[in-house]
């Protein structure tokens, strides 16, 4: 057993420097061919543990990217997956699959319809261009798909330790979407009388974004969803499943419900271990006074028998309360001359007449946003009344833009 385990460990190190040689481009040729024959017999686990250590050793991330095309192309087909989990029907690994098999016949189509740009009959160049455009349209489908592996399924890889390959793929999904929103914008404008330039067109802009595409079915079926299902639980798998319809699918529409064994359906709520646990994750009460403190909004919640049942404070309180006022009547907190527009809202929401009721005005200097909403169950059951006020005299200052990037 020693004696493999030093032998793999000696593949996984001659596997870090051919990839190594390979991107400084030393002998790429030569160093292809020895890879090739390498990962023939290294699992595919292996191959992604080297990448990961090459990251955590400090390789950038924009240098894994420069690479990343070649490393996959010398990987197609050679990587042994004997030990990988049969996927069940309706698993989301099983709906990203037929995603895949979607896009690669869309991919198909777009390489026949490459071939016949030249051999096109003039009058018929414009409906030609057309089903180009249609096609298109119907790959850029595959974001929903990209999107669903950046918020569900990274994220789980990431609490195994695994970034490496996620940041990669993330990486290389932006530059699929460069290329694909390049491909249709220039749909857009191209003309169809000159052959040369549609066929230049094609090339080095359709070509290279749905050779993108297919690009990325391949690593995520020969490296990603091999060694996702080796990590993950089914309760995670679950849990991911439960999330796809929020995003929704990719070409496909899942006719299969996968529901594992021994996983309860219903997301786990309460309170255990010192921590709050709600449907979208669990934080601790002190967090959770720290997040409310945080909100640029005061907020209170009026139960179900109008009293008041909890307010949170910002930095800067518009309206001072203090906890005497927990368990009041809301009507008592409000001047006698208002108090006929409370009970106006609170049997509006009851009913389900109205879903929001909205303020502005201005005091102490202030611009000030105040809404009401009703809270409701999943049983639709009435549960009481949300206050909300907010200090909006900056946002309607607001003109333009500020993105992220022009953050100092």
């Amino acid at each position: 057993m020693d004696h493999l385990n030093a032998e793999n460990a000696g593949k996984k190190e001659l596997l870090k420097h051919m990839i190594l040689q390979l991107h400084k481009g030393e002998a790429p040729g030569e160093v292809r061919r020895s890879l090739v024959e390498l990962l023939k017999s290294i699992p595919y686990n292996e191959v992604v543990q080297v990448e990961q250590e090459l990251i955590n050793e400090g390789l950038p991330e924009d240098e894994v990217l420069k690479f990343c095309d070649i490393h996959t192309q010398v990987l197609e087909g050679h990587i042994d997956q004997s030990g990988a989990r049969e996927i069940p029907a309706g698993h989301p690994v099983d709906t990203f699959k037929k995603e895949n098999r979607e896009l690669m016949k869309l991919v198909q189509t777009l390489n026949r319809f490459y071939q016949k740009a030249g051999d096109t009959p003039a009058p018929e160049k414009e409906t030609y261009l057309l089903q180009l455009k249609a096609l298109f349209n119907n790959l850029a489908d595959v974001e929903k798909h990209y999107l669903r592996k950046e918020n569900l399924l990274f994220p789980y890889l990431e609490k195994y330790h695994i970034t490496g390959p996620p940041k990669v793929m993330w990486g290389k999904h932006d530059e699929t979407r460069e290329l694909l929103k390049a491909a249709r914008e220039g749909l857009g404008v191209i003309g169809i009388d000159d052959r040369e330039e549609l066929e230049t067109f094609i090339e080095f802009v359709l070509n290279p974004a749905s050779t993108a595409v297919a690009d990325m079915v391949m690593k995520e079926e020969e490296i990603l969803f091999p060694m996702s299902m080796d990590k993950l639980s089914d309760e995670e798998w679950y849990m991911i499943s439960q999330q796809s319809m929020d995003i929704g699918f990719c070409l496909y529409d899942p006719d299969t419900e996968w529901r594992p064994e021994g996983v309860d359906p219903s997301p786990a709520t309460g309170v255990a271990d010192g921590l709050i646990r709600l449907p979208t994750g669990k934080v601790s009460a002190k967090e959770l006074s720290a997040i409310f403190k945080s909100l640029p909004v005061e907020l209170t919640f009026v139960d179900s028998q109008d009293k008041v049942k909890f307010f949170s404070h910002g930095k800067s309180p518009i309206f001072n309360r203090n906890r005497a006022v927990i368990g009041r009547d809301v009507r008592l907190c409000h001047p006698p001359k208002s108090v006929h527009i409370v009970e106006q809202i609170l049997e509006d929401f009851k009913s389900g007449k109205e879903e929001v009721a909205a303020f502005w005005l201005e005091m102490k200097g202030f611009f000030v946003h105040i809404a009401y909403y009703p809270l409701w169950d999943e049983e639709d059951n009435y549960l009481g009344t949300l206050e909300v006020v907010q200090d909006i005299t900056t946002l309607k200052k607001l003109e333009g833009e500020q993105r992220i990037l022009s953050y100092k």
